[in-house]
């Protein structure tokens, strides 16, 4: 692996020194004492967790799972090289799978895994396929602003009538494919000259569960975040025990950018049977199933159903274009984009 795409992924949260010592540890607690397969997840936990139970229960294959940053999950993989003991990786988004597939660090998965996934939703080398998808949206607290008050699209937020009610966290990673995509369409001056009016006008927040409770409470009048922040907190409280709402641009603005989670299987993995049973069902529609009804998320797989709490897949208005964000893919701009504005 060169030195420059290596330098490029790392965000800020791992030398690659120190992750080669925690996978030292981490390797002889997953793997080396048993026979089971082995998933490293950025993932949400608990919907990873009910897939992998009905998994177990349907097949007797054991499975253990590691939970983590995508990004760190990822670079440690690069780090562990052919010693790594993962099987599959899980990722929030698929720039850290575009990467590892650049790195040949994955394997081909099975058709019978693929084929229930659009192809727009997955590698063309078959090398990772998408899972699940959600939308990047705006919560806001209709007590502080209406619904007709807010931004008609997200490159307005640059505007000084935001200051002050704008909330976003710059270590997201929707947010940073979300930048990747505006450089892709933009160009590099835009992007930059929108994130310092983000950063001039905003507040940062340390994760998006984060941004929703502070918009819950009236503390900022609106955040971006992901959709299933707030569909999650709805099925668990109910419409009418929640202070906050979702808006969509519906216009085809970046706003309502779609980002996509998905898998990997190891190349070095000495299960790839397994994993590719595991992928497979995963992609299925019984897989699907379980995973949206736990994380508020959209299936990928058409036979499965969206939630009916959710807006219906159908009628999300992503913008054209960032699915694939080529060159931009790995987040090397976004990242240093940040950096500049001072974000990171």
């Amino acid at each position: 692996m060169s030195n420059c795409r290596l330098h490029r992924f790392i965000v800020g949260s791992g030398l690659v020194l120190v992750l080669l010592a925690l996978s030292m540890v981490y390797g002889s607690a997953f793997g080396d004492s048993d026979d089971a397969l082995v998933i490293y997840s950025g993932q949400h936990k608990s919907a990873t967790n009910a897939l992998i139970e009905q998994f177990e229960d349907d097949t007797g294959i054991a499975v253990k799972a590691r939970y983590g940053s995508s990004n760190e999950l990822a670079h440690q993989i690069v780090a562990e090289g052919e010693r790594s003991p993962a099987d599959i990786i899980y990722t929030e988004e698929t720039s850290p799978l575009i990467m590892l597939a650049q790195e040949e660090l994955l394997a081909r998965i099975d058709a019978e895994a693929l084929e229930p996934i659009p192809a727009a939703y997955r590698d063309e080398d078959d090398r990772w396929t998408g899972v699940l998808g959600r939308s990047r949206v705006i919560v806001y607290n209709p007590a502080l602003i209406n619904a007709a008050d807010l931004p008609t699209s997200i490159f307005d937020l640059q505007d000084e009538q935001w200051q002050g009610k704008v909330a976003f966290v710059p270590t997201s990673g929707s947010f940073h494919a979300q930048i990747s995509a505006m450089i892709k369409l933009k160009g590099m001056d835009a992007a930059r000259d929108w994130l310092q009016g983000l950063k001039d006008n905003g507040k940062t927040y340390r994760s998006n569960s984060v941004v929703l409770k502070a918009v819950e409470q009236g503390e900022i009048a609106f955040g971006l975040i992901n959709n299933y922040y707030w569909d999650s907190l709805v099925r668990e409280k109910g419409l009418d025990n929640v202070d906050s709402r979702l808006y969509f641009f519906g216009t085809h603005d970046l706003g309502d950018m779609l980002t996509v989670a998905g898998m990997g299987i190891l190349a070095s993995s000495d299960s790839k049977e397994r994993a590719q049973k595991f992928i497979t069902f995963a992609t299925s529609k019984e897989g699907q199933q379980i995973l949206t009804n736990m994380s508020a998320q959209y299936p990928l797989n058409q036979a499965a159903e969206t939630h009916p709490d959710l807006k219906p897949f159908s009628e999300l208005t992503p913008p054209e274009g960032t699915l694939d964000l080529g060159e931009y893919s790995t987040g090397e701009a976004a990242i240093q984009l940040l950096q500049e504005v001072g974000l990171l």
